[in-house]
């Protein structure tokens, strides 16, 4: 059973969590703790510590990703409830009783969450460079930050998925002038 866990109010959103956001997180720790210790040869204790914090990582770009979301939102006058975690994603929630908004309602508020997941990609890519000297944990988690932000929150995110920003754009795009 997949319960809901309410986890309190952040700028005025409701987050929550559904039971499988923990294994979410218990996976991508196990997973970049492995590929810590098997793949870039980090000693057990670097990996282990390396993954947790890359899976917190992990959460709070989704986080502001969502936030991303919420401001646009705020924006068009239509702003979101709350966000809820679950699997290894965050999910914007919108009130119940909203009514039926226009395609470019649904666009601006899709590209809040890419937008602002691009400039974390930024500063990551600045972090980046600043340690890439260094090498070790610093290194491996600011590579780690950059690739998720890119790939899973900023171009990912455009992906029409079914799940994503990009299937709101496609489902609107084309009804955007109306």
């Amino acid at each position: 059973m997949n319960h809901k866990f309410e986890l309190g109010r952040l700028f005025g959103l409701e987050i929550s969590a559904k039971s499988s956001a923990l294994v979410g997180f218990i996976v991508v720790w196990i997973v970049l703790s492995a590929i810590g210790l098997f793949l870039l040869k980090l000693s057990p204790i670097e990996s282990f510590v390396g993954g947790f914090i890359g899976a917190c990582l992990h959460w709070l770009s989704e986080l502001i990703h969502n936030f991303g979301h919420a401001i646009a939102a705020q924006r068009t006058g239509y702003p979101m409830s709350g966000i809820r975690f679950a699997n290894v994603l965050g999910f914007s929630r919108y009130p119940k009783d909203e009514p039926p908004l226009p395609a470019q309602i649904h666009i601006r508020r899709a590209l809040g969450g890419p937008a602002i997941s691009f400039v974390v990609t930024i500063i990551a890519l600045l972090i980046l460079l600043a340690v890439q000297n260094g090498g070790g944990l610093a290194f491996w988690l600011a590579v780690w930050f950059f690739l998720d932000n890119l790939l899973v929150f900023s171009l990912g995110a455009l992906l029409p998925l079914g799940f994503t920003d990009g299937s709101t754009l496609v489902k609107y795009w084309g009804r955007h002038s109306s």
